[in-house]
């Protein structure tokens, strides 16, 4: 009876963060919902609620723009074997200012590299949030060369 019990549990589980990778569902309730419909019908908002502090869900924003749950491998958390390169999704310029878009939890990361790099290569400073950089050149480098550069660095040698 127990193993029933057990093996069910994986089941919803398993069911349980395949919705979540989805980064479709907004609410305790759309979750519930989906369970239910997947057969899973002993479910309800507290389990649930349990299950995405167990798991250590988080509401972040999916590429609609839409606050929704996935679960923090989800979210591509960079670890000491994650190549420097991977991390880095976008770069992009102004005439001002060097914008870096990664991974979420990695601009830190990034921007001490750049950081160290220094004014030797036209980098006066960097500001990192969670996953965007902004790079200002130095008095005396043009944004569009520092841009190039900083593209180079993280297409050939990282």
């Amino acid at each position: 009876m127990q193993y029933e019990k057990y093996e069910k549990t994986d089941n919803l589980s398993d069911a349980f963060k395949g919705l979540l990778a989805q980064e479709r569902f907004g609410s305790q309730n759309e979750i519930v919902t989906a369970l239910q419909e997947l057969g899973f019908h002993q479910i309800n908002q507290s389990k649930v609620s349990r299950m995405l502090t167990k798991f250590g869900a988080v509401r972040t924003r999916n590429t609609r723009m839409e606050m929704v749950y996935c679960l923090p491998n989800e979210l591509s958390v960079p670890n000491t074997k994650s190549p420097l390169k991977n991390l880095v999704l976008d770069i992009d310029y102004n005439n001002f200012i060097v914008v870096i878009k990664t991974t979420p939890g990695a601009a830190q990361l990034i921007a001490r590299l750049l950081d160290s790099i220094g004014k030797a290569d036209g980098i006066l400073g960097t500001i990192a949030g969670d996953d965007t950089i902004f790079v200002t050149p130095t008095k005396d480098s043009d944004v569009i060369q520092l841009f190039e550069s900083i593209s180079e660095l993280f297409n050939t040698t990282l």
